[in-house]
């Protein structure tokens, strides 16, 4: 049955590093994608035009390979806070409520870039069932260069307890993260093509197929049968 696939961003490739294998899977089965993109560069946060246009093409490149609907806020990247969640959850709920997602994969709540914790609150506050319904599973993925850096406290450990196998679509997503070509590096780099794949390799030997993606389930809300 066709599902509605909600997958958030701090920055764009978050989601391409963390579940980008999967999402290539739900658009194969032809689900509706739908990306929420928090922070942007902007020339007034420092960055080039150049720098602006080419972000702005690889998200256009990306959503047209996932075949994914875009929502995109206007927040500055590194600019997060506490403070920021009194604007941010309505602007995430108002998402919620106009694409009503049955699948949320959302950033690690305890990674390194306080971004990537800032967006997990704001989410995670608009996940409520008597407000939203219709969300049926809420999973937490790691990115590479943020989960594996967060304090190594019992707290805050990426705990997976889902896998998804991506044998047949990790050549893809490979390809679709040397879109963001400025956001790769050579090993020992964390975002390097040979750390995907060992990620990757590692977890696949977690649950016995060549490749896969880890996931923390947050919630799972069954209504069918068993």
């Amino acid at each position: 049955m066709k599902k509605k696939v909600l997958f958030v961003s701090a920055h764009p490739d978050d989601e391409i590093l963390g579940a980008g294998g999967t999402l290539i899977r739900h658009r194969d089965q032809a689900d509706d994608l739908a990306w929420l993109i928090v922070t942007k560069v902007s020339e007034e946060g420092g960055f080039s035009r150049e720098r602006v246009d080419s972000r702005d093409l690889e998200i256009k490149e990306i959503a047209e390979k996932l075949q994914s609907k875009v929502y995109q806020l206007d927040y500055p990247t590194m600019s997060l806070s506490s403070e920021s969640l009194i604007k941010l959850v309505p602007q995430v709920s108002n998402v919620f409520q106009e694409f009503q997602p049955e699948i949320i994969y959302v950033l690690n709540r305890s990674d390194a870039h306080s971004d990537h914790r800032i967006v997990f609150d704001a989410v995670f506050s608009c996940t409520k069932s008597f407000r939203y319904p219709f969300i049926r599973e809420v999973l937490m993925y790691e990115c590479l260069s943020e989960t594996e850096f967060a304090p190594a406290l019992h707290e805050k450990v990426f705990l997976p307890n889902c896998f998804v196998d991506i044998s047949d679509t990790m050549e893809e997503k490979i390809d679709l993260m040397k879109i963001y070509k400025s956001e790769l590096g050579p090993h020992p780099f964390p975002r390097s093509e040979r750390n995907i794949r060992a990620l990757a390799t590692f977890r696949g030997a977690s649950c016995g197929v060549e490749y896969a993606e880890a996931f923390q389930l947050l919630k799972s809300i069954r209504i069918d049968k068993l």
